[in-house]
């Protein structure tokens, strides 16, 4: 029986609870083959006289260079915050692996036992994190530890093969390009001297010798086997059974994962889907940034400490409705906060328009053939799958691609309406080689001309019917394909048109097709399907979030360096045809006040491309992390570069590591890897 206590509301920025916290640096969690996990602790110092739940984030980040704020508060409301550092890597022994593997989850079975026999703790444990802390938390429920009563899963995913490198059976750049190099890296750094002694170094090389170059693992899985069935809740929903609430932004990267949880577990569920991009509500960008915090601590004490919250009373689906779509630049997205009682919801409507030689229309037309001929860079107005800045990387007005796709267009609309869920496209198509890319864009534009984009896909179509088993197309033979976009939250506004935009590329975001494809699209027989979400009063009486804030950190950092503003530069050369984008990120250094490491970091990437070419198209990008501290001084230095040809991919990779600026490691791995249907 729940205690019927309010909710906490903490009264002003920084405001911590009620509870004194102690953080302990370091405990060592013995897993049964010998193993030593590292992990930090903030304790509420009265715990061994009145045990308290726990709250674990399980993650390879490095326990102790940061999350100052979120863990001592959460502490100090009678919660001990644990951060164990995953095997192989921050300060716990054992080697390096790959993201996700079965021992990464049976260690996480191991600890959160252990944690719950300590007797400052309550036997109650919940886990929660931001991308792999919130992924790992869905792995590790699956796994059903008695002792685990509830998760909270931020920017995560039920489902790695189309969330990770291959969307819609097409190789993305976010995960590949950017986290690929990066990954490597984080695997090679060493453990603090001041945690394991002078066993350091030796730590260090063992790790570096034993690790490879991950993401080459990732491109010789090219479908959907048991390589990425093992790291997919989706596998089996049912497998989890403690509560989840999930939680992202539509800016993030992993967002879709929100809606189908809440289609698909059968545990008591929460979804919570902002305009943020990745990482938690507190701090979102794009705002409106929420007290993410209280909400949290709503969901802990519900069901770690049953107290009646409320939390479980209000809708399980709640969402920011965009009055815009969130563009280049674009710090706070018009909108508001809206909600549905279940989902899928009984209240969305089909509303169907067609795809005609004329347009968009609500009635089917005349069949009228419209070919498209190939163009390897359409896809720059929305440079990534995900942008990391939003003052570089976020889309801009869409008339660029627009002009080299096909496209369909609506009258101006007489009266605005709202939609919710995934619109769906459906065309009638044929395509004059065996492997194709298809992109659709759904756009809204104003009476100047201005091209937005709301939400859009892609498609390997040799993954038409399965990401498992692909089957190559007829050159020539009409197919029908039915293509559901990303999930989506949008108000069209009287007076604008919809727009549908239709390409075979989406370039610099996925990988080309092995060879140029001639598309053709039998208008007549194409239609639009949105989902139409009426107008609901119950909008106005949801209980508003709190003001954003971030706690007061227990320690400070200092910027040594302020890091230079993230560059991005394209250069058209007309003559060649050839499109060259360079990127740059990052370049500060910064020092935790806590434990005096100075810590930066710097990401470059070059990519290139021929119009009419898509074997041209190649990738390099590098990824710099120096690390100092008392005597340490080291820097990681990864790079990963990619081309291919009509049937193969090659791969490059290379990591570096200096001790004082002496190199004292070096590998590189060389891949030629066959394409099969992507």
């Amino acid at each position: 029986m729940k205690k019927l206590v309010g909710a906490k509301t903490p009264q002003a920025v920084g405001r911590t609870g009620p509870r004194k916290v102690r953080k302990i640096e370091n405990i060592w969690i013995p897993m049964s083959d010998g193993t030593k996990i590292a992990a930090r602790m903030w304790l509420p110092e009265d715990a061994e006289d009145n045990p308290v739940p726990v709250l674990m984030e399980y993650i390879p980040y490095r326990k102790r260079i940061r999350d100052e704020t979120i863990h001592p508060y959460l502490a100090s409301y009678g919660y001990a915050c644990v951060r164990p550092d995953i095997r192989g890597s921050g300060d716990s022994e054992g080697l390096p692996q790959d993201e996700y593997v079965k021992q990464e989850q049976d260690d996480g079975v191991e600890i959160i036992a252990w944690l719950a026999r300590q007797p400052w703790c309550t036997g109650k444990v919940g886990m929660f994190g931001n991308s792999w802390g919130g992924t790992n938390a869905l792995h590790v429920a699956a796994r059903r530890p008695p002792e685990l009563k509830a998760i909270i899963t931020v920017c995560s995913t039920d489902d790695l093969y189309p969330e990770e490198p291959y969307t819609g059976g097409l190789l993305n750049d976010t995960v590949f390009f950017e986290w690929g190099v990066v990954w490597p890296a984080y695997c090679g750094r060493p453990p603090d001297p001041a945690i394991v002694g002078d066993r350091w170094r030796d730590m260090w090389m063992e790790r570096l010798n034993n690790l490879d170059y991950y993401p080459i693992y990732w491109i010789t899985h090219q479908h959907r086997d048991a390589f990425w069935k093992h790291r997919s809740i989706s596998e089996d929903y049912g497998a989890i059974r403690c509560p989840v609430y999930a939680v992202s932004g539509w800016n993030d990267v992993y967002y879709r994962a929100v809606p189908r949880m809440l289609a698909n577990l059968k545990c008591p569920r929460k979804g919570l889907v902002g305009p943020w991009g990745h990482g938690y509500p507190n701090t979102g960008n794009p705002g409106p940034a929420i007290d993410w915090l209280t909400e949290a601590l709503r969901w802990w004490d519900y069901w770690l400490k049953d107290i009646e919250t409320g939390i479980m009373d209000e809708p399980m689906y709640r969402f920011w409705m965009q009055e815009e779509a969130t563009m280049l630049g674009v710090h706070q997205s018009p909108g508001r906060w809206a909600a549905e009682e279940s989902w899928p919801s009984p209240r969305i409507r089909p509303r169907k328009f067609y795809l005609t030689k004329d347009g968009l229309e609500c009635g089917a037309g005349a069949e009228t053939a419209r070919v498209l001929k190939p163009s390897q860079t359409v896809g720059i107005t929305a440079p990534r799958r995900h942008w990391r800045d939003i003052d570089t990387e976020a889309p801009t007005d869409q008339r660029i691609d627009d002009a080299r796709s096909l496209t369909f267009d609506s009258e101006p609309l007489e009266g605005e309406f709202e939609i919710l869920g995934q619109p769906v496209v459906t065309l009638d198509l044929a395509v004059d080689k065996p492997v194709a890319l298809l992109a659709v864009r759904l756009n809204e534009v104003e009476p100047d001309g201005l091209s937005k984009r709301i939400t859009y896909s892609v498609l390997n179509l040799t993954h038409r019917d399965s990401d498992e088993f692909p089957q190559p197309l007829e050159p020539g033979r009409r197919y029908r394909i039915r293509m559901p976009l990303n999930d989506c939250a949008h108000v069209f506004k009287s007076g604008r048109r919809i727009r549908v935009a239709v390409s075979t590329s989406y370039w610099p975001a996925y990988w080309p097709s092995p060879e140029p494809v001639t598309l053709t699209v039998y208008a007549g027989r194409s239609e639009l399907e949105l989902p139409a979400r009426p107008p609901s009063a119950a909008d106005r009486n949801l209980k508003p979030f709190g003001a954003a804030f971030v706690p007061e950190p227990t320690s400070g950092g200092t910027v040594l360096q302020k890091a230079p503003a993230p560059t991005r530069r394209s250069e058209w050369d007309a003559a060649t045809k050839k499109l060259t984008i360079r990127t740059v990120q990052g370049g500060g250094l910064s020092k935790s006040d806590a434990i005096g490491i100075e810590v930066g970091s710097i990401t470059s990437e070059l990519s290139e491309i021929l119009d009419q070419d898509p074997t041209s198209a190649t990738v390099q990008t590098q990824y710099i992390e120096t690390m100092k501290l008392d005597d340490l001084n080291v820097r990681v230095e990864s790079c990963l570069h990619m081309s291919s040809t009509k049937d193969k991919f090659l791969v490059v990779g290379q990591l570096k590591a200096f001790d004082h600026d002496e190199e004292v490691f070096t590998k590189s791995w060389k891949r030629m890897i066959p394409r099969l249907l992507v």
